[in-house]
């Protein structure tokens, strides 16, 4: 059976591609050239020299425009309006498992540390072995049409082994290819954005209205920030940015930064079936943090999710992922 890989030029999509040789099956590179950087370049040239080392077909799929529309653009515009975007979660569904998926005749393959099960009902998402690695919160937005023809080669693996077999099969990866969170940002997140947003000054002002200072432009800063404010006698925390009028909320009191409930919307379930409300399961509202337990309630077009105990720094814009036990259920954006 034929498989293309999306190469990155990265540990992790290298080891898939050999994986999946060595299982027998026809495996082809791809690499999307997304944009312009000394980074892309690298990568661009790292996976041809594995799929070479591999004795696989190797091509290169131009995505810039639909990048810069789909993800960059979204990204600005999403920092500009006071939220905290996800790039790789919308770079998975238009991109990875949108663009691409619709180009490739039979399955794709990617470096993802996630599993897909068959079931009954269709198929299932799951965490992967590596719990560390666990990528599963990336994947909310698939569904059944994407998950039916993908494949994740590691799903089984941790990322300890996955260097092991980088290195034992001589695989001409980057050893330090860890993925960035915002791949598209060469150097400094704030420099970056000073390069695209205007920047507009303004107050800082304490939770009862007092004014302590002022800040350089509220998209430089993030909900539960504490380092970078610029004020003394703190610490303070960063619990609102005011874009109405320009004014970045702090707080001494890191309390004020914890709540017990939030609104999702633009809600998927991996089954394609909206389960019954209310629904018991455990929420993650960012990569890396441990599913909590919550109840999902119904809140007309969206979903109220309510937490056994408050959880720090809730940010809009942000994914709330829904699991139960090791299943992905589905997920939706704060707001």
């Amino acid at each position: 059976m034929k498989v293309r890989v999306a190469m990155s030029g990265g540990i992790d999509s290298g080891v898939s591609a050999a994986l999946l040789k060595k299982q027998g099956f026809e495996v082809e590179g791809v690499f999307m050239r997304l944009f312009n950087s000394k980074e892309s370049k690298e990568s661009e040239k790292r996976a041809r020299m594995i799929a070479r080392k591999l004795r696989i077909p190797f091509y290169v799929l131009n995505l810039k425009k639909e990048f810069r529309k789909k993800i960059f653009d979204y990204f600005l515009k999403e920092i500009k309006e006071g939220r905290t975007p996800n790039p790789c979660v919308v770079c998975n569904k238009e991109i990875k498992f949108g663009i691409l998926l619709k180009g490739v005749p039979g399955l794709l393959a990617t470096g993802h540390y996630a599993r897909i099960e068959k079931t009954k009902k269709g198929r299932a998402l799951l965490k992967a072995k590596d719990k560390e690695k666990d990528q599963s919160y990336f994947l909310w937005k698939l569904g059944q049409k994407e998950l039916k023809r993908v494949v994740f080669p590691l799903s089984g693996f941790t990322k300890k082994q996955v260097k092991s077999l980088a290195s034992k099969w001589k695989l001409p990866v980057k050893k330090d290819s860890e993925s960035q969170e915002i791949c598209f940002v060469a150097g400094k997140v704030n420099d970056f954005l000073k390069k695209h947003l205007k920047v507009k000054p303004g107050e800082i002002q304490d939770e009862k209205g007092k004014v302590l200072g002022e800040h350089s432009g509220l998209h430089f800063y993030t909900i539960g920030q504490r380092k970078g404010i610029g004020l003394s006698g703190g610490p303070y925390y960063v619990i609102e940015k005011d874009l109405k009028s320009n004014v970045l909320r702090v707080s001494r009191n890191e309390k004020h930064l914890f709540r017990k409930e939030l609104l999702v919307k633009n809600l998927n379930w991996i089954s394609g079936l909206k389960p019954r409300l209310p629904f018991k399961c455990s929420v993650s509202i960012r990569y890396g943090q441990e599913p909590v337990p919550a109840v999902l309630k119904p809140a007309g077009s969206r979903i109220r999710v309510v937490f056994k105990k408050p959880l720090r720094a809730i940010a809009f814009g942000q994914s709330a992922v829904f699991y139960k036990g090791r299943e992905l259920s589905g997920g939706g954006i704060i707001c």
